[in-house]
């Protein structure tokens, strides 16, 4: 590998430079050589130091005589003599006395040296026993630790190569100790972080401050299929003198803690995410935004691509097919963490698809069973997606793994929640199928409640519609007349506001609107018997105070019911008009020329109360006049006062004479908001010429 130019520039220990104290100097090895005689003829400095004899002492005298006891003395001479005569080195440790008078004992080497014209030497290498002693049992220590240390040991020059790897990191990255050597951790393990391990290791080099519990993930050629995890320290190796020499590494396999660990973190986001479905899933009763809830919360958490199918006889509330046709499913919902071909190849929202029992998603809903493809292939991909092309689809996405699990609400299959991964790496396993299933188990729940709402709000919407007037009726004599009827516009039940307008004898015509306090089907029934009542009592000629009298004690007859109303007796003759009101906003009057105003009648009470009289208000309309009668959810909102709604509708109506349609698709879009919890009812009636 190349070397960068400040690299190159750094000094290394192999340069013609002067180096700070080596091995040879802490073992402090003396040198001296001897001539024919026995005379010291050289002295290392080294050797003053081991004897304590300067070399003014030393030189041109026996060595035997300067260094070795007398009695010892005849030895010493026996030993130069063969070694003079080429019987070879002499090595061994020997007491010699030091200048001051005790006795070291020296490790020697001895040998015969011969110089230019044959003339012999000889050559005494010496060193301080302990002193050696010391020096080879830190090298072995030092080697037996390396070699047998249970963790993994390696050195690295300042070029960061491999200089020294011990078998425990043999066994570690699965290479061979000599396949290491003068090769960089790129070259080893290409598989992990090579360059942020060497950035790591240049780091320490330059500041020398260790770098300890390094996490490091990857895989090596002892396990290329896994995942491992491992703790690298990382220090500086230094010279006597402090300079670098290299990076020492110590490595431990930490990868059952690290499993261990990714596990609780997994099983603590698996936790975290089933609570937070609990509250992002069925934060209303409508079926199309739960299932968007589901599928909001899947994805990206559990997968890529997710899709919320829900069998189309639940949704029609008819029985389940016998297992034997095929499978009709609505997709109610679908969501991919990026756009691309798998989005395309999803079915469309709201439509209805028909499926084979050949399908994986068809074999989820009719046994009730989660099916898992951890690993999905090309044949699989035709069971998966609904046509040919939406297999390519599939396949252009990189989808590799499939799960798919039921919607199971009451014990009914209503469905099947269709996860996919594309872009995310790791198969589907058992805990993903624990937790989809978990998942799907919640918000089936919450499905089945928006499905059974749905279809009672239907049913009490069709009740409360056929209760009441048809859209297009023909004018009353003197009256034109619009109205419209408004259901909740939130998840909340159908409310039981209802309006109508009642020929009388002599051409004389009843108006009349009504709300009864509660929803469902229960409010829509109620109502149903309230209006026919007023019809009732209104053709029997009493004022509109004695008809309110009657209702008050037909709604007591209902049990705890109450409701509010407001009715008017129109007579075009005299164009009298006679009002009286339980309990209820009170009408508008529209006259040419002059602002809208709300009608001061007695407000009563709400019919059921009981033992409170009603009043009738008369009143004389001209041609031209309109008399506006509304329900509160027109103008009632939760964050403003009902006095600045009421003079917000008086606004509108204050506008330009418009047509009655007009004037309620007006209202309607002005003072309605998409939040509206109550339904409304809307009667307009414009006196004629």
């Amino acid at each position: 590998m190349a070397r960068s130019e400040a690299e190159r520039d750094r000094p290394r220990p192999t340069d013609a430079m002067p180096v700070g104290r080596g091995l040879l100097d802490v073992l402090g090895v003396a040198a001296a050589v001897l001539d024919e005689r026995g005379r010291i003829v050289l002295w290392s400095p080294q050797a003053g130091e081991l004897f304590g004899y300067s070399d003014r002492e030393a030189l041109g005298r026996p060595a035997a005589q300067l260094l070795v006891e007398e009695d010892r003395r005849p030895q010493v001479l026996e030993l130069f003599a063969r070694v003079m005569s080429g019987h070879g080195p002499w090595a061994g440790v020997f007491p010699v006395r030091h200048r001051d008078g005790h006795i070291v004992r020296v490790e020697f080497r001895n040998m015969r040296l011969v110089a230019e014209g044959g003339r012999p030497f000889a050559l005494g290498i010496a060193s301080e026993e302990t002193t050696l002693r010391r020096v080879e049992r830190d090298v072995a220590l030092s080697s037996r630790l390396v070699d047998q240390s249970p963790i993994g040991l390696a050195v690295l020059d300042t070029e960061l190569r491999y200089v020294l790897v011990n078998a425990a990191l043999e066994r570690i990255n699965g290479v061979a100790a000599q396949d290491h050597l003068g090769r960089t951790t790129g070259e080893v393990l290409p598989h992990l972080d090579a360059a942020g391990i060497e950035a790591r290791m240049r780091t320490v080099l330059e500041s020398g401050e260790p770098l300890l519990d390094e996490v490091t993930t990857g895989c090596t050629p002892a396990d290329p299929h896994h995942e491992h995890a491992w703790s690298a320290s990382f220090y500086r190796l230094e010279d006597q003198a402090g300079q670098a020499i290299g990076v020492a590494i110590s490595v431990v396999d930490i990868t059952d803690q690290h499993r261990a660990a990714l596990s609780v973190a997994r099983a603590r986001r698996r936790l975290s995410l089933i609570a937070d479905a609990s509250i992002r899933i069925g934060t209303s009763l409508d079926l199309a935004a739960t299932a968007r809830e589901l599928a909001d919360v899947a994805v990206p958490e559990v997968a890529d691509i997710a899709a919320v199918d829900l069998l189309d006889a639940v949704l029609a509330g008819s029985p389940p097919g016998d297992g034997t046709s095929d499978v009709r499913f609505r997709a109610l919902a679908v969501k991919s963490a990026r756009p691309g071909p798998a989005l395309a190849a999803a079915d469309p929202v709201g439509e209805v698809a028909r499926y084979g029992a050949q399908r994986l998603v068809a074999q989820c809903a009719r046994t009730g069973r989660p099916v898992l493809v951890p690993r999905v292939r090309g044949t699989d991909l035709a069971r998966i997606a609904r046509d040919p092309a939406g297999a390519e689809l599939l396949r252009q996405a990189g989808v590799h793994s499939y799960l798919a699990v039921p919607l199971i609400a009451r014990g009914e299959v209503l469905g099947a929640l269709d996860l996919k991964r594309a872009r995310t790496p790791v198969a589907f396993d058992a805990d993903d199928l624990v937790l989809a299933t978990e998942l799907a188990a919640r918000a089936a729940v919450c499905i089945d409640n928006a499905r059974w709402y749905q279809q009672q709000r239907h049913a009490a919407l069709a009740l409360q519609r056929h209760l009441l007037p048809p859209r297009h009726t023909t004018d009353p004599p003197g009256l034109a007349i619009a109205h419209r009827y408004q259901p909740a516009t939130t998840a909340d039940e159908t409310g039981g506001d209802w309006f109508d307008a009642i020929p009388l004898p002599d051409e004389c015509t009843a108006l009349v609107v009504g709300d009864v306090m509660g929803s469902g089907i229960t409010a829509a029934a109620t109502m149903g018997q309230l209006r026919t009542s007023t019809r009732t009592l209104a053709r029997l000629g009493l004022a509109p105070d004695e008809v309110l009298t009657h209702l008050d004690e037909t709604t007591q007859d209902l049990g705890e019911v109450t409701a509010t109303c407001v009715l008017a007796h129109y007579d075009p003759r005299s164009r009298l008009c006679r009002l009286a009101c339980a309990g209820h906003l009170p009408p508008v009057l529209v006259r040419a020329h002059r602002p809208p105003r709300l009608l001061a009648l007695d407000p009563g009470a709400p019919l059921g109360v009981g033992s409170v009289p009603f009043r009738t208000t008369d009143l004389h309309l001209r041609p031209g006049d309109d008399l506006v009668l509304y329900t509160d959810g027109l103008v009632e909102v939760r964050d403003q006062d009902i006095d600045q709604r009421l003079e917000a509708l008086t606004d509108l109506l204050a506008g330009p004479h418009r047509p009655l349609e007009d004037t309620c698709d007006l209202l309607l879009s002005a003072l309605r908001r998409a939040d509206t919890p109550d339904d409304v009812a809307l009667l307009i009636a414009r006196a004629l010429p």
